[in-house]
């Protein structure tokens, strides 16, 4: 079931327990959002396959979830760093400016004057601001402002153009 056009939620972090539940690393916005998107599909050896969401809840700060046909601790561990996605179809249209982050991870990051920075490796939350963390010759924080920080954004061209120093 290989298809193009899956986005990553999130990804199995670890066993939980006994009877097969999982602890699942979320990308949503809320915790839980990423609960709402069932059913799931599970990236094994490099396939997307088809997984049914059984149960789901928050456990302390966390995310864990019980799957079809994953009925212990063993085959719980063979899922530990599967992503989750779901076909793009089943996400929400965006307004302008909005991104969702599965989109950004992998855009070359340059400044204004042209010097490439690196790639998106991930983003992160503060409570102010989303972050991205930009992996080149070393790591950079570029906190995610439109209009300050942020100049442009081609998903097309899978380039993000900012107004940062390179020497910072």
């Amino acid at each position: 079931m290989s298809q193009p056009d899956m986005v990553t939620l999130g990804k199995i972090s670890a066993a939980f327990g006994i009877k097969g539940w999982v602890k699942v690393y979320s990308h949503t916005h809320q915790l839980d959002g990423i609960l709402g998107y069932a059913p799931w599909s599970l990236k094994v050896a490099g396939e997307w396959q088809p997984c049914k969401l059984l149960n789901g809840q928050i456990q302390g700060k966390g995310i864990v979830a019980q799957l079809e046909g994953v009925i212990d601790r063993n085959q719980a561990e063979k899922l530990v760093g599967c992503e989750i996605g779901v076909p793009r179809s089943r996400l929400l249209p965006l307004d302008a400016d909005e991104y969702y982050w599965a989109d950004l991870i992998g855009m070359e990051v340059v400044t204004v004057n042209g010097v490439l920075l690196g790639t998106v490796d991930h983003l992160f939350e503060t409570g102010a601001n989303d972050v991205l963390v930009v992996q080149g010759e070393r790591e950079r924080l570029l906190p995610w402002v439109l209009g300050t920080f942020i100049q442009a954004v081609s998903l097309d061209e899978k380039r993000i153009v900012v107004d940062w120093d390179p020497d910072f």
